[in-house]
């Protein structure tokens, strides 16, 4: 890999995990990454045939809802195409739900 390569870890919690089949993606990169990038990379790297992907759409669209987490940070109203994460980041995927 090269000097700035690494991995980020992308963590799927609640109907985001249960869309994609599992409960954590690890994605190498060789620099940083738009959010953008590591959601579409996370659908594509998602078990064809795993729990939850009868409708492989459907991880794509629970995904463009939630809110994320960049390490400790909420990415809030920011333009997923434009923040980029580095190498060695873990990143939240975190669905609505009620009564927070």
């Amino acid at each position: 890999m090269a000097e700035n390569a690494g991995t980020v870890t992308i963590r799927l919690w609640a109907s985001a995990r249960a869309a994609a089949g599992v409960d954590s993606v690890a994605i190498d990169v060789q620099g940083p990454v738009s959010v953008a990038w590591l959601a579409a990379e996370t659908v594509r790297r998602a078990p064809a045939d795993g729990p939850g992907r009868e409708d492989p759409a459907r991880l794509t669209r629970v995904l463009e809802v939630c809110s994320v987490l960049v390490g400790d940070q909420p990415l809030g109203a920011a333009d997923r195409g434009e923040v980029k994460v580095d190498p060695g980041a873990t990143i939240e995927f975190l669905p609505p739900f009620a009564g927070g």
